[in-house]
């Protein structure tokens, strides 16, 4: 996942010092715009939580049922924009002279990085306060401040101690933080751990698997198929339970096939995105993509009877579904903005797609805020349509917020 913003391009044709054909850095506005309006809306499903009287539609669908609200298309789209994502950025570095050894550390890095956040972000959830000696709505905050001092890119003016020392404080308060973590009930205490990888974690094995074969396919649409291909193909044989348990030792978001399929259907979209932007052929792209939603469609009707189609099972129907949902969603926001030139329609959630992790990190400084102010909103915005509308109003604050802190310094990049 690009935590700052992620570069498209145009189809200006360069090469790169390799002999990688590579595209000129000029912004694709529809991907930021997607981006943007992916992290919106997480923040607010994720707040549906605070409400009563809502839709049932809105929501995750409990695990064992065949189905899948609209809380459980955010996250896929999230792994297929990061897809989207990887082809412009192993392009932008091999512009500035990367080796391919040099992107895969890389990626390696970035994974690490990911994986570390998603599971303090995840011990938090079963976070035992007593036992600890500090509560979630401390605990949570706490961890968000450090991966902020660790990351932040700072103004090239800044002292280099004071950086260093930002950076060392965030790292040596995460162990302190690690080290003093306490979880489970009072009867059965366990301490700091991997308990499952947190959203970001699942981003950051997506991203491993996928940007690996992007760095090698190196913008070849066949060898890109051939890797979508592996993973659907995969999904299926994992929920058929014909993956040998040889290869139990491979991560399950890699070895279960569907959130690396997710990821590899944005890499295989913005690959095709760059063959037909080389030609400046924008009618067969749209009719591409249209087509490729179509085949993501009668895969998940297809694969449906089998597996059902559910997120928490994360089965290839939900895979397919949600695939086509997002490529339709990129085509309706590219031929309103970087088509007809309408890009600032969506001005007001751009910093949610320009500096997307401080915008995901926010509503959990948001929550400690009102629970340690003892503010407690009242039942009547909390309820049915206002109540949703407050969750809407929450999520815009959220990016009006990241848009105030990325104005006064504060850029994440990992």
């Amino acid at each position: 996942m690009k935590t700052t913003s992620v570069s498209a391009a145009t189809p200006v044709s360069t090469s790169s010092p390799n002999g990688t054909a590579t595209l000129a850095p000029n912004r694709v506005e529809s991907i930021d715009i997607l981006r943007a309006l992916t992290m919106v809306l997480m923040i607010f499903v994720n707040d549906l939580w605070s409400l009563t009287n809502i839709p049932a539609w809105l929501e995750h669908v409990e695990r064992g049922v065949d189905g899948i609200g609209l809380a459980d298309i955010v996250f896929p789209a999230f792994l297929f924009i990061v897809g989207l994502s990887l082809p412009f950025a192993v392009d932008a570095r091999r512009k500035k002279g990367d080796t391919d050894w040099q992107i895969v550390q890389h990626v390696l890095v970035r994974t690490v990085i990911l994986l570390i956040m998603g599971v303090f972000l995840v011990n938090g959830e079963t976070l035992n306060a007593a036992a600890t000696g500090m509560p979630r709505h401390i605990w949570n905050p706490l961890c968000c401040l450090c991966f902020i001092l660790i990351s932040n890119v700072f103004p090239i003016s800044t002292n280099k101690n004071i950086v260093l020392g930002a950076r060392a404080v965030g790292l040596i308060s995460l162990l302190i933080l690690a080290i003093v973590y306490r979880g489970g009930d009072d009867d059965n205490i366990q301490f700091f751990g991997p308990q499952w990888w947190g959203i970001l974690g699942l981003i950051g094995w997506s991203y491993l698997a996928s940007g690996l074969i992007t760095i090698y396919s190196r913008n070849k649409i066949v060898p890109v198929l051939i890797g979508w291909a592996f993973f659907a193909v995969l999904s299926m044989l994992y929920h058929a339970r014909l993956v040998p348990g040889v290869l139990s030792f491979i991560p399950a978001p890699i070895l279960g096939g569907t959130l690396a399929g997710l990821t590899m259907g944005g890499v295989l979209t913005t690959t095709v995105f760059q063959y037909f932007r080389q030609r400046q052929q924008n009618r067969q792209m749209i009719l591409t993509f249209l087509g490729m939603a179509a085949v993501w469609i009668v895969l998940s009707l297809i694969t449906r009877p089998y597996w059902g189609l559910a997120k928490l099972g994360a089965t290839p129907a939900w895979l397919f579904l949600c695939s086509a949902f997002t490529i339709l969603g990129l085509t309706v926001i590219y031929w309103v903005a970087d088509i007809n030139g309408k890009a600032s329609w969506f001005a007001i959630v751009k910093p949610a797609g320009t500096a997307t992790l401080l915008c995901y990190l926010i509503p959990y400084f948001a929550y400690s805020a009102m629970r340690l102010a003892g503010l407690h909103l009242p039942d009547m915005l909390l309820s049915g349509g206002i109540g949703l509308l407050k969750s809407l109003l929450f999520a815009l604050l959220c990016v009006g917020i990241t848009a105030a802190l990325t104005r006064w310094g504060i850029r994440l990049k990992i």
